[in-house]
């Protein structure tokens, strides 16, 4: 995917997002649910302007900052070995966070009979495999993948740990998939802990790879 038809497709599904804001405004409550515990449960709100527009607005400035991200790397060209890669992975974010928002906006249309964690886990699930899919084509960079100092210190050490990262992430997926099964506080656990797990497991891995390559 090029770096133009994402822009295109990022911005038409913001504008989307804006536009439906502004069409439902009149059906909205004055406060909007924002938040929902492990259990499902509103334990957050906040006024009508944000509920409607922050998510787009919010989503808007994160896809500015993923256009700069590749032109400010000192490794740029390593970037645009997997630049389409990269460009697939921002519309897929974009589409998850607009249908959090989307789902945010139902709940305060009255269409709450749903679980949150079961609405989102699954999506949230597919991105994780995506990001697993990204891991195995990145090349070594300051800002996009798994970075330590001993992974951005070495290719030999990028690659292998980001080898890794792949089918970790990957599982770190599936497991949110089976979490979005059953929801509430048992979908926090099959989300959180394989992540946290994998994240410091690969922090391990990179310097252990790392002290075997300066040693060898």
């Amino acid at each position: 995917m090029t770096t133009r038809t994402t822009t295109i497709l990022v911005l038409l599904m913001i504008l989307g997002a804006i536009v439906a804001g502004a069409l439902l405004w009149n059906q909205l409550p004055e406060q909007m649910a924002s938040h929902w515990n492990v259990n499902d449960k509103v334990d957050g709100y906040m006024s009508k302007p944000w509920g409607v527009f922050m998510m787009p607005l919010v989503t808007l400035g994160m896809f500015v900052l993923f256009l700069l991200v590749p032109e400010i790397d000192p490794l740029k060209a390593n970037i645009a070995k997997f630049r389409e890669a990269f460009n697939l992975f921002i519309v897929l974010i974009v589409a998850f966070m607009l249908y959090i928002h989307a789902l945010t906006l139902a709940w305060s249309l009255g269409y709450d009979s749903f679980k949150m964690s079961t609405s989102m886990l699954p999506a949230m699930g597919f991105l994780f495999i995506f990001i697993g899919f990204m891991l195995r084509k990145a090349k070594r960079n300051f800002f996009i993948g798994i970075r330590t100092p001993w992974t951005l210190s070495s290719d030999y050490v990028w690659d292998r740990t980001h080898q890794l990262g792949a089918t970790l992430f990957m599982a770190s997926g599936v497991l949110a998939f089976i979490g979005g099964i059953f929801g509430g506080m048992t979908a926090f656990w099959f989300l959180f802990v394989p992540l946290i797990g994998s994240t410091l497991f690969l922090l391990v891995y990179s310097y252990v790879l790392y002290q075997r390559e300066t040693k060898a």
